[in-house]
């Protein structure tokens, strides 16, 4: 097999679980906002 090969493996297969990992960070971040907005909308509530 050609060198190159592993090489566009290995790169290809770099930016597949940097996607992934740049998607699980998305739906970390998402979930701490809807916590926050859920935590303040229970104060609204609470209040009333």
């Amino acid at each position: 097999m050609d060198p190159r090969e592993f090489q566009y493996t290995f790169f290809g297969l770099l930016i597949v679980w940097l996607c992934v990992a740049g998607y699980a960070l998305s739906l970390a971040l998402r979930e701490r906002k809807l916590k926050a907005e859920l935590e303040r909308v229970r104060r609204m509530v609470e209040k009333n």
